[in-house]
């Protein structure tokens, strides 16, 4: 049952995190400062996209800069 449980973690955090763990994080900071700017009255839908957009060529970057 152990070697289960750790093989479910094991994909979770290899599917979640994948290969970089800053737009994993970048992209939970997104959905809570999203969540947090919905709870007020300014419109928020526009705000996870504006992380993403800063978030790719970050990843891009540090894709590339090790070749």
């Amino acid at each position: 049952m152990t070697h289960r449980l750790r093989a479910f973690a094991a994909f979770w955090y290899d599917f979640i995190i994948g290969d970089d763990w800053l737009i994993a994080a970048g992209v939970a900071a997104g959905l809570a400062v999203t969540y947090a700017l919905s709870r007020t009255m300014v419109p928020a839908w526009w705000l996870l996209p504006v992380f993403l957009v800063l978030l790719l060529p970050l990843s891009l970057w540090r894709a590339t800069r090790g070749h």
